[in-house]
């Protein structure tokens, strides 16, 4: 019997599988479960957890605090999220996984694209139908062959499922890193590319807010008395733009600015909103020191005060050490599946920055092959379902057999 053989039955088990998943991808699809819709969240954890009973595990719901944002107005508010669903089992085992996936998406509850719909005989179109719950099916399905198996005592395994990642996982990650730290290694489900290419290394992002005080006056009778909020953004928005190209591969993209008024009348509030993304650690704190100088110089300007809001949320995950060999290690088993398995860098980001920053090497893009994320045009290529879900439950398996990289074996001291 070949290594492979060992492993084959249990993974042959899921093919049967394939239209239970699809049914269930098209009935989650058309839950609108957008970062900011609460009852919507809520309607998908009741969606997901008779599913994931069938695991056997423990599960948690944990409620998370309140965050804050900042106004169009320019006051900081409240922000809810949803609950996170933490499904948990044999935590005392030798080898300890981490899989995660967010349940939220980017569509909310106001949006045009609600219903799923069959494109071919391949291709599913839908809200989330890749980013994320084609995820969430990819790690029940790779789950529910592990506990069949007789590899299952080898590896205990943590299941995060985060509402908030889409808008930054500002309430989760607290969460996520703590976990992370009684790991050994981490899988994110994430969606492959349609060729099936996973993400590799990924650049850090920072979202933030500057809130920029002036004076208001009459544009006519006392427009000198005034002091403009939004001429002052249009100074930071300039020097922020013009950032880019000056610190490596740093990006700096304004994406909104709030504020002004009546034409009659100096504006008195404004809100310049931008992202941030960084290939590197020394370029993040590079970054960070030359926006704490734009924020300087605006609060040296005559009547105008200016506020900064917002960090980077995610740090960069760089493709080196125990995550290469991961990544290294995962392409070997793919073969086994005759699946290629390559990655390449991106400047997205996702919890897989967490996990990393937290020291947890991990592989973020195990989800089902898809494209076209973030639009009506969002697609999932229907026979990854089983596919991608073998893969990673090979992953656990050999992981459960004690056949982990070299440099992810403990060492007796």
């Amino acid at each position: 019997m070949t290594d492979y053989a060992k492993f084959q039955p249990w993974l042959d088990w899921l093919d049967p599988r394939h239209e239970q998943t699809l049914d269930r991808l098209k009935a989650w699809s058309a839950i609108n479960s957008g970062s900011a819709n609460i009852d919507g969240l809520a309607q998908m954890a009741d969606a997901i957890l008779p599913a994931f009973a069938e695991l056997d595990s423990k599960t948690t719901i944990i409620d998370l605090p309140d965050g804050e944002a900042v106004s169009p107005a320019g006051d900081v508010v409240p922000v809810r999220f949803g609950k996170i669903l933490h499904f948990h089992k044999r935590p005392q085992a030798p080898v300890r996984a981490l899989l995660c996936i967010h349940y939220d998406t980017v569509f909310g509850i106001d949006s045009a694209f609600q219903t799923p719909r069959i494109v071919d005989n391949n291709t599913l179109n839908g809200p989330g139908v890749a980013d994320a719950k084609g995820g969430i099916l990819t790690i029940l399905n790779a789950l529910a062959a592990l506990e069949r198996s007789p590899f299952a005592n080898g590896i205990g395994w943590d299941v995060i499922l985060n509402p908030d990642e889409e808008t930054g996982s500002m309430g989760s990650a607290p969460f996520l890193a703590e976990r992370a730290r009684t790991a050994d290694f981490g899988m994110i489900f994430e969606p492959a590319l349609a060729d099936g290419t996973l993400a590799g290394a990924r650049k850090g992002s920072g979202n933030f807010s500057v809130r920029i005080r002036g004076k208001a006056a009459h544009a006519g009778r006392e427009f000198y008395a005034g002091r403009s909020a939004m001429v002052a953004a249009a100074q930071c928005i300039g020097a922020l733009h013009a950032l880019n190209g000056s610190i490596g591969d740093a990006t700096f993209n304004i994406g909104k600015i709030d504020g002004g008024g009546p034409v009659n009348v100096v504006p008195e509030n404004a809100v310049v909103r931008f992202n941030v993304r960084v290939a590197s650690h020394d370029e993040r704190h590079q970054a960070e020191a030359a926006i704490a100088n734009i924020i300087n110089d605006l609060n040296n300007l005559d009547g105008i005060s200016a506020e900064l809001h917002g960090r980077f949320g995610r740090a960069p995950k760089e493709m080196a050490g125990k995550t290469r060999d991961l990544f290294e290690w995962v392409r070997e088993l793919g073969g086994d599946l005759d699946l290629d398995i390559a990655w390449k860098a991106t400047g997205g980001c996702c919890d897989g920055n967490n996990l990393a920053e937290a020291g947890l090497p991990n592989i973020d893009t195990l989800g089902v092959r898809g494209g076209l994320i973030h639009s009506d045009q969002e697609f999932a290529k229907t026979d990854s379902l089983i596919e991608r879900a073998k893969l990673s439950a090979l992953i656990l398996m050999k992981a459960g057999a004690g056949a982990l990289p070299a440099s992810f074996m403990k060492t007796e001291n």
